[in-house]
């Protein structure tokens, strides 16, 4: 499989893991608890496959910048949670620099 697939792997389910984690209540809702362990298990695993081809750097901001600024949304949208302009500076931020990492990355690894 392609890297940027395993990479796409990597931040579905670290978010979906995520989402879980807040319907857990805490761990005391096992369904939800269990999918956060299997989740972030996959994640990981899938990020481990990714930095066989991609750098460090480039992998781990993309990943962790595309799940936060998801999280965002998501929790804009699933938990009714509020967006205010220090938020959409911050995602702003997080994009500028994974684009920045990544344009490093991608003419390093070369």
């Amino acid at each position: 499989m392609h890297p940027a697939l395993w990479l796409a792997l990597a931040i579905g389910s670290e978010i979906i893991a995520t989402v879980s984690l807040k319907l857990s209540n805490g761990f005391t809702r096992p369904g939800p608890a269990v999918v956060v362990v299997a989740g972030y298990a996959l994640s990981f695993y899938a990020l481990s496959i990714t930095l066989r081809t991609i750098p460090l750097g480039v992998v781990y901001a993309i990943w962790s910048g595309v799940g936060t600024a998801a999280i965002v949304v998501i929790g804009l949208f699933l938990f009714r949670e509020t967006l205010d302009a220090a938020k959409v500076v911050g995602i702003g931020l997080i994009i500028a620099g994974v684009v920045m990492l990544s344009g490093v990355g991608a003419a390093t690894a070369q």
